[in-house]
């Protein structure tokens, strides 16, 4: 009988240091898609979480994605762009429906589908780039994210690096609050060289660090009371916490204000409390 391999020790700074799973992206395969001459829905990549699709049109699209009773309408651009969307209601029966804007607020359908899905776990929606989540293996987020993963020594520490110089670098953008439009979306790199947001702004780059980095995260979207914001922020997974909004205790740390947008701008404590105060609306 063989004898076992001597084992060799591992020192403690080398066992519990961060490692980051492989990137994981959204790609767009238009061989593989259905539709139209002018409609591609590119369903090759379900169980991995997300959808793309591309459309040419002379007028406004919609893309309605539905599952049970529930229901996400997202802008699509007309001019052919590939758009990436998740598929954040898990699994079973899904109808698309790509709409096509007639008159005023008016749609009417174009082309629809369904698919079955069946995602290869509950994270996989939410550990890659989506519209709302945009960033590539090349964006200076995900760079600066890779910086502190290899510096970080598990994956909370990577967390609260991440929070901190979110924290620390972009503040909130009254202005551009004032003044945002419908069917806005962000750009995480632009948030970060700009140093100034919106709460969504501040959730789609968070997100777009973590993601790049094996972290599942969510923007949620819903409303904060007792003011009855409404409010983008984040939602986090890892093992030894599950998912997690607001409220991080772990380590011994003193870090338990995770909302980005209240924890930058010095905001009452009233609005984080311990998340009872949060509702859920839509996430991505």
């Amino acid at each position: 009988m063989t004898e076992p391999a001597e084992k060799t020790a591992v020192p403690a700074e080398a066992r519990s240091r961060f490692e980051p799973d492989p990137f994981e992206d959204s790609v767009y395969d238009e061989a593989a898609s259905s539709g139209t001459e002018n409609i591609h829905l590119d369903l090759s990549h379900t169980e991995e979480g997300y959808i793309a699709v591309s459309v040419v049109e002379d007028a406004r699209i919609k893309l309605m994605v539905i599952k049970d009773d529930q229901t996400y309408t997202y802008n699509v651009d007309n001019d052919g762009t590939p758009a990436f969307f998740p598929l954040q209601s898990g699994d079973g029966t899904y109808l698309f429906r790509v709409m096509k804007n007639i008159v005023d607020s008016k749609y009417a359908e174009l082309y629809r589908e369904e698919a079955q899905v069946k995602l290869i776990d509950e994270f996989q929606p939410f550990i890659r780039p989506s519209d709302y989540v945009s960033y590539t293996e090349k964006s200076e987020c995900v760079q600066k994210a890779k910086e502190m993963a290899d510096a970080a020594k598990d994956e909370s520490d990577f967390i609260a690096s991440v929070y901190t110089f979110i924290c620390d670098t972009v503040k909130y953008d009254d202005e551009k609050a004032e003044n945002i439009q419908s069917g806005y979306m962000p750009v995480p790199d632009e948030t970060m060289e700009t140093g100034m947001g919106i709460c969504f702004d501040y959730a789609s780059l968070a997100a777009s660090m973590m993601r790049s980095q094996g972290i599942p995260t969510k923007v949620i979207f819903g409303y904060v009371s007792p003011n009855d914001i409404y409010h983008a922020w984040n939602m986090f997974y890892t093992e030894k916490t599950g998912w997690v909004t607001v409220e991080l205790k772990a380590d011994g740390k003193t870090w338990t204000r995770l909302d980005l947008t209240f924890s930058a701008n010095g905001a009452n404590n009233r609005f984080i409390g311990n998340g009872d105060n949060y509702a859920d609306v839509y996430e991505y």
